[in-house]
């Protein structure tokens, strides 16, 4: 499951959802642009998501804190949201195998 961050449009996650079933937006659960990233972070660990971000504060609390939860971290810069969900598209098999490796913690994708 996909946990899309406040710095992703909330359509991001209604259509990934097709490939990454129970994807959901932090606005879902009541957190906003005013909700901390350690709450997040917290959340998605209790919760069992995986974090999809353009922020690095998630890479270095990844690097920190390790996992549970993964991230995957968008560094494409700006891009609009079809351009972003047809970057997730694409990555699809490159993002489940990083799901499934219970050794990795970080995924960058361009």
């Amino acid at each position: 499951m996909i946990l899309v961050d406040n710095n992703l449009s909330y359509r991001v996650a209604k259509e990934i959802d097709y490939f990454f079933e129970g994807s959901k937006h932090v606005v879902n659960f009541n957190m906003d642009e005013h909700t901390e990233d350690i709450e997040i972070w917290k959340f998605a660990k209790e919760k069992g998501y995986t974090i999809l971000t353009k922020d690095n504060d998630f890479e270095t609390m990844s690097r920190f804190y390790g996992c549970p939860p993964k991230v995957v971290y968008l560094t494409c810069g700006n891009k609009t949201t079809s351009e972003v969900i047809s970057i997730l598209e694409r990555s699809k098999n490159t993002i489940r195998l990083f799901l499934d490796n219970d050794e990795n913690c970080l995924l960058y994708l361009r």
